[in-house]
């Protein structure tokens, strides 16, 4: 990791040793920032923090949050810190009220007390719940059907209401699927467990696993499996730059959706990885779960407007390979016995 520059202005990455906020990290000193990385590391890694110094702290205090804001002085904060597994807040919404509501509203306060201005904060599309129009524009009603998207939802409302009253500006970004790896295989997704489609595909053509089990075959889509838009995660680590130079620009609050405004179904993501890795893929089929919608596609032009974004990674199967590529090189445990 080469050293950052001391003069060059810095951005507080709450949550930068996890998934998209490593590839935060390694965006914003691509484009002459330097990433704090500020994680508890409960569920992020020391590994992935490569980009810039680590603080650790959790978000909840309040304490250390200044301390590190006023040792930094970052023009800006990044908020990726926040437990993001739907069934997980289902069976224990304790905690997802308590990390993601109550923890954002400290780092909000912090914020605050510290004099920052731009606030760039990992939203969700499991804000809208069950959309009833497709594809999902931002002026789509937010009714969220679970803990998880009514937990970020509140902290929206905070920012919203927060930044009216002191001047912090926001931009939250409302992902959709996120997927892949960086190409270069330094950092790629890590979660333990893993309940996302794609590296459990992944999982399944590296033996890891005996098959992909399918929720849904009758859905009312072209193949009757659901569809979802799925985003690379470089994709969302530029927007996120591109946010924070919105808001360095003077932009006003705002909310947008990320996503490619494309959907594939389940079948089309299986078929894609067996193209992408060469290997047969074991497919288990059951029933539906409850509260899986048949479609979730963003419409994404107000991002593509307000910041400039258009994505890169169109291609599925790219997209597959790239978080193959990353399991190929050995994923964490390459990162593990390097010299960092």
């Amino acid at each position: 990791m080469s050293k950052p520059q001391d003069d060059a202005p810095r951005v507080l990455v709450t949550g930068g040793a996890g998934y998209v906020g490593s590839h935060a990290c390694k965006a914003l000193k691509a484009a002459g920032f330097v990433p704090v990385t500020y994680d508890s590391l409960i569920r992020g890694h020391r590994e992935l923090v490569l980009y810039g110094p680590f603080e650790g702290g959790d978000i909840r205090d309040e304490s250390r949050l200044a301390g590190v804001l006023a040792r930094h002085s970052p023009v800006a904060i990044m908020h990726f810190a926040a437990l993001a597994y739907v069934s997980e807040s289902v069976a224990e919404p304790w905690l997802y009220y308590d990390n993601n509501v109550v923890g954002t509203l400290t780092l909000i306060e912090a914020a605050r007390k510290a004099g920052i201005q731009a606030f760039i904060f990992s939203s969700t599309c499991a804000t809208y719940g069950t959309p009833a129009h497709k594809p999902i524009s931002e002026d789509e009603p937010q009714a969220p059907i679970n803990p998880y998207g009514r937990a970020k939802l509140a902290a929206e409302f905070a920012l919203r209401d927060i930044g009216d009253a002191c001047g912090l500006r926001s931009v939250m970004l409302r992902y959709f699927n996120a997927c892949g790896a960086d190409p270069s295989g330094e950092i790629g997704e890590l979660h333990d467990p893993e309940p996302h489609l794609i590296p459990r595909v992944l999982m399944a053509a590296a033996g890891e696993i005996d098959a992909i089990d399918v929720f849904g075959t009758d859905y009312p889509t072209a193949d009757g499996t659901a569809v979802r838009d799925y985003i690379h995660v470089c994709d969302l680590a530029d927007a996120h730059v591109s946010a924070l130079r919105y808001l360095q620009g003077g932009g006003r609050t705002t909310a947008l959706n990320l996503g490619t405004g494309r959907g594939h179904s389940v079948r089309e993501v299986i078929e894609a990885a067996r193209r992408a890795t060469g290997r047969n893929i074991a497919v288990r089929y059951g029933a539906r779960r409850a509260g899986d919608p048949a479609t979730l596609v963003a419409e994404a032009s107000r991002a593509r407007v307000t910041l400039g974004f258009v994505p890169r990674w169109l291609d599925i199967e790219a997209t597959i390979a790239s978080a193959w590529e990353w399991r190929a090189r050995g994923g964490l445990a390459a990162r593990q016995n390097r010299s960092i």
